[in-house]
């Protein structure tokens, strides 16, 4: 009886081990580990940019807010808001008629003054002076000949065919020839500056009057025919034909905007590392598209209100899509780093000990908490200085409370309407 009992008592615990044994195996098959759905990606080596970003306000390379010089209502506009305009076109003509008539009466003035100044030095001068101006004539001819007269003589004196007397009485005659002209000018020089000489100065006064009267009329009436000073488009036209500007108030506002200027206030320490000449973009808000520009002013002085240094940077706009006085996003390269490994920004992970993260993938598809060491920021990337290497994988999106070992896999690729359909 008793080896029987052993052995029933032996195969009640071979099978209670059986027993226990497939139940760890049906517990174990039915709580497998979790496998999470992330997006992922790999580390690449290129080219960074360093910049510095900025949110700035954009304004046209030129403007010109016209106020007409004259006090008129306006008789015409050439143009609208909107309008085109070029350099020197015409733009809006002002009430001119009186303008009118005073440039013709100044005219006329002009031309009155012009005829009395020909008249004061071609013709009318007093006998006076004609016959000062015939006397010094006369005696300078007569000394002409007396000096010819001695030369001759002194000549014929020295070859010893002519007496001494004869010499001393044409020496004789050739000082009083002198004698008499010196008079005669100086006569005659005194005359015209006392007489002639105001006569004249009195004449071109009156010229110089009447033709400074006939510009400032002309130029009255040159007002009243407004003038575009630039190239661009009427941004604003305020009055209709009738009205008359008030003082001080412009009438008509072109814009040039053919380039735009995005002018940004920048901290000392970011202000310190841009340059003029530095390349740069522009982005609208809502807007992915980049517009490139240069740094063309990097002021010296810092602003006493906010302590900031004010940059502009100038970009093309043929296509008039950065419209003056809107928002933009600036960004300024600075530097420019070679093989640089960059990551998506979203995949770092802080922790509490202001250590920097990343999950990274390793060829079993499962995720290891890695630190790594991130270095400048451009957009939506980041450089890694330290922790990663060219090729590596890391969880890109949904990386925030994963646990280190965790196993991932990623999202399966969308398949096409037809082969849902045969699904």
């Amino acid at each position: 009886m008793t080896p029987n009992f052993i052995s029933s008592r032996t195969l009640s615990a071979a099978l209670i081990g059986s027993l226990l044994l497939v139940s760890a195996c049906k517990k174990e098959a039915a709580d497998p580990k979790p496998v999470v759905t992330v997006q992922t990606a790999a580390v690449q080596q290129g080219t960074l940019l360093q910049t510095v970003e900025a949110e700035a306000t954009l304004f046209p390379i030129n403007q010109a807010a016209i106020t007409p010089k004259v006090s008129s209502p306006v008789r015409q506009f050439y143009v609208n808001r909107g309008s085109r305009v070029k350099e020197g076109q015409l733009l809006a003509v002002l009430e001119n008629s009186d303008l009118s008539a005073a440039a013709i009466e100044n005219r006329g003035g002009l031309e009155q003054a012009q005829a009395a100044y020909s008249t004061a030095t071609r013709s009318s001068l007093p006998e006076e002076w004609k016959k000062a101006e015939l006397d010094a004539s006369a005696a300078k001819q007569t000394l002409e000949a007396e000096q010819k007269l001695y030369n001759s003589r002194e000549d014929l004196y020295k070859q010893g065919a002519l007496p001494r007397k004869e010499l001393d009485q044409a020496a004789l005659a050739l000082t009083q020839a002198r004698n008499q002209s010196e008079l005669a000018q100086h006569h005659l020089t005194a005359l015209e500056s006392v007489g002639k000489t105001d006569s004249l100065k009195s004449a071109r006064a009156q010229l110089d009057s009447a033709r400074g009267k006939f510009m400032g009329a002309s130029a009255q009436l040159h007002y009243s025919e407004i003038h575009s000073p630039i190239s661009g488009v009427v941004a604003d036209r305020p009055l209709y034909p009738g009205e008359t500007a008030p003082a001080g108030v412009p009438m008509l506002l072109i814009v040039d905007a053919s380039r735009i200027i995005a002018k940004a206030h920048l901290a000392q320490q970011q202000a310190a590392l841009v340059k003029v000449g530095s390349a740069a973009t522009i982005t609208l808000p809502g807007d992915d598209h980049p517009y490139p520009g240069k740094v063309t002013v990097v002021s010296p002085t810092v602003d006493a209100n906010s302590t900031t240094i004010e940059v502009w940077v100038q970009a093309e706009n043929p296509n008039s899509e950065l419209h003056p006085g809107t928002s933009a996003h600036l960004s300024i390269a600075i530097a420019k780093i070679s093989d640089a490994l960059t990551v998506p920004a979203d995949a770092l992970l802080t922790s509490g000990e202001n250590k920097t993260t990343v999950m990274l993938v390793g060829k079993d598809s499962i995720a290891h908490l890695t630190e790594v060491k991130p270095g400048i920021r451009q957009g939506a990337t980041v450089q890694i200085l330290e922790g990663l290497k060219p090729g590596d994988v890391v969880v890109a999106s949904g990386s925030y409370g994963l646990p280190d070992g965790t196993q991932i896999q990623t999202p399966a690729p969308e398949k096409s309407g037809k082969a849902a359909e045969k699904d």
